[in-house]
């Protein structure tokens, strides 16, 4: 069975050792995993692709990471969501695209729930047969959820970063995930009030449980 864990307000850096303790619990005991969602206190990660210019003016914290993907602001305008899933759970063949594809789908069925349509990019095809080079949840031309992940001992790490209160000052001085500022959306500048981060997260933890599991 899928755990639930819900940090509330932690930083990064505390967020970010649980996970790594709790992945090697789940990789040693061979259980299912744990969904954790929580928020942070403003900081900027460097993900494994990250480019020169990503991060020009920003003055809060950076911290390097081992997630994929670039640049990507962290903050308590956004839902957090952290899926530690044991890939190879029960004798299953580990298969890290079909994860990505349910759990970015899985947000953006949540999302377009609200009235907005919204897609994910990471593994979709463009006409040609190449991989779009866009990644994570988009309604339209603007981005509103970021994805990130890595893989240790088939043990899922990191996960998605979804907008969702109105933040003037988030993605100040960046390239969030090498586009523009203005690239960026919260679900409430989208549906055109401010959100239920409750029921947000209700719809979302239901959802991810089961399509986590199947």
């Amino acid at each position: 069975m899928l755990e639930f864990q819900n940090w509330g307000l932690i930083s990064y850096e505390e967020a970010f050792k649980k996970q790594e303790e709790l992945a090697e619990k789940i990789a040693l005991e061979k259980s299912q995993g744990v969904l954790v969602f929580c928020t942070h206190p403003p900081i900027v990660t460097l993900g494994r692709k990250t480019q020169a210019g990503d991060v020009y003016a920003w003055s809060g914290t950076i911290k390097e990471i081992n997630r994929g993907g670039r640049a990507t602001y962290h903050g308590p305008s956004q839902l957090v969501v952290y899926p530690l899933l044991n890939l190879a759970y029960q004798g299953k063949s580990p298969d890290i695209h079909r994860y990505l594809r349910i759990f970015e789908d899985s947000i953006a069925e949540v999302i377009s729930s609200y009235g907005v349509k919204a897609m994910g990019k990471t593994l979709q095809s463009k006409p040609n047969g190449e991989r779009e080079e866009e990644t994570g949840v988009w309604v339209g031309s603007q981005k509103v959820a970021s994805l990130g992940i890595a893989v240790k001992k088939w043990v899922t790490l990191h996960g998605a970063a979804i907008n969702l209160d109105e933040d003037p000052r988030a993605f100040e001085g960046m390239k969030p995930c090498g586009f523009s500022k203005e690239t960026m959306v919260s679900l409430e500048k989208l549906v055109g009030h401010s959100m239920d981060r409750s029921d947000f997260e209700k719809r979302l933890q239901e959802k991810l449980l089961k399509s986590l599991t199947t």
